[in-house]
């Protein structure tokens, strides 16, 4: 889909639209922006919208930080609700510098300049991520608002209400919803959205989440992402599902294969348990990322694959005869507080280079890893995930593809404010700690 300037202006105008929101991500996937008015709306298309980075987290240093935000036509959508009583729109923006160059801390630019491996090749890169999250009371207690489980559906519910009016919100949009359901957890919901391209798919993301928000907070709930905010119930994942095609063909599929999948899925594949160590830090950037990645959460921690094994980290979906273009591999570790447009870009690196490369794959495993004894595991080579955020920081400060593939400036930027915010839990004295060790210290 393409559009020019005159058609956002026709759009805005048909509409009433009397604000844009204009938005960019920062590393850690936190939307930023500003909002124009109409009257600015046709200089901002022609020209970008200047603004300060130097507080941005992630972008330029106070002496650098004049920058520019170029709104992406292709993104605009009109936000399917009014805002203090006004109709507003919203549009990605490309972060350049003033001269017009991209600029290297723009999580989507890292993105789009990875995804032109693939299109020099005539290639597209989908992914379809499940999204899942939280419903509580207030944001401040991890009050549910249910007791249901998975696939539970109880019409009364105020969960399941919130999540019909947010797949409404979104296919108003034009953001195609495959499926939605209750989760494992109490109070706990996944929207899964139709499978896009790559870059397509991060906005989406991004909006996704913004609109989970909005709609809880209308109905004065609060949505949360957070990989495990109750202890003892499961956490959230995004889970990501991925494929190459060419010419509407899925490269990943072969008939031939005993797992339906091609010499360059498996190659894709094997580059991505390679490597999910090193990228670990970017699917699962924060503290809280460490407390979901344990066993016996449904969370997979052992870097394997299978295809009916909910153990195994990545999983192949097994082949259903003429669904030849729904072959795909899906990796299970990423939780749904990552950047999307990072967490991709890390997959497709990794990915391509197990093609470059010619990885082979390893044979499946489809026993339960979460029942083997150490020996076994041992015995099978099954390696697992860092273990908590110093130690996957560590793993992607070692990674020489990953400062390939996002560049110093995004690698220098994560690693600082995570070590930083590492420190900070670690100096950290828990309600746990107190009530563990003062009655007997």
């Amino acid at each position: 889909m393409t559009r020019t300037k005159e058609d956002i202006l026709r759009l805005i105008d048909e509409a009433g639209i009397q604000y844009v929101r204009l938005c960019f991500t920062d590393i850690l996937g936190k939307i930023k922006g500003m909002s124009i008015t109409r009257s600015e709306i046709e200089q901002v298309l022609e020209e970008g919208q200047g603004f300060d980075g130097s507080s941005v987290e992630g972008f330029a240093r106070i002496e650098e930080s004049d920058l520019m935000a170029v709104p992406d036509p292709v993104t605009f959508r009109i936000i399917p609700w009014e805002i203090a009583g006004q109709r507003v729109a919203m549009m990605f923006c490309d972060i350049t510098n003033p001269d017009g160059t991209p600029y290297d801390g723009d999580p989507r630019w890292i993105l789009r300049k990875n995804l032109e491996q693939v299109r020099d090749k005539n290639w597209t890169f989908y992914v379809g991520p499940e999204i899942e999250y939280f419903y509580f009371a207030n944001d401040s207690e991890t009050e549910t608002l249910d007791k249901d489980g998975y696939f539970d559906y109880g019409t009364v519910n105020v969960g399941t209400q919130l999540r019909k009016q947010t797949v409404i919100a979104l296919e108003a949009i034009d953001i195609p919803v495959e499926c939605s359901h209750h989760e494992v957890a109490p109070s706990q919901h996944e929207i899964d959205l139709k499978y896009q391209e790559a870059l397509v798919m991060a906005d989406f993301a991004q909006v996704y989440r913004f609109i989970v928000k909005e709609i809880a907070l209308e109905n004065n709930v609060y949505a949360t992402f957070m990989p495990k905010p109750i202890f003892s119930q499961n956490g959230s994942g995004m889970h990501c599902h991925m494929s190459l095609f060419e010419d509407g063909k899925n490269l990943f599929f072969d008939k031939d294969d005993e797992y339906h999948l091609s010499k360059m899925a498996r190659q894709f594949t094997a580059g991505v348990l390679k490597h999910v160590k090193e990228f670990a830090l970017i699917t699962n950037q924060w503290v809280n990322s460490y407390k979901r990645l344990v066993p016996r959460y449904e969370a997979p921690v052992y870097v394997s694959w299978g295809r009916r094994n909910r153990s195994s980290m990545l999983r192949v979906p097994l082949y259903r005869i003429g669904k030849e273009k729904a072959t795909r591999i899906e990796l299970r570790s990423p939780d749904p507080a990552a950047n999307p447009y990072l967490a991709f870009t890390a997959m497709l690196a990794a990915g391509l280079k197990g093609i470059e490369s010619n990885y082979e794959l390893e044979a499946p495993i489809e026993e339960n890893i979460f029942h083997m004894s150490d020996e076994q595991k041992a015995k099978l080579d099954i390696d697992m995930l860092p273990n908590s955020l110093e130690n996957a920081i560590r793993a992607f400060e070692k990674s020489e593809l990953m400062r390939e593939a996002l560049g110093d400036h995004i690698c220098d930027k994560l690693i600082e404010n995570k070590k930083m915010e590492w420190d900070q839990y670690r100096i950290h004295v828990s309600k746990y700690e107190n009530d563990k060790y003062l009655p007997m210290l």
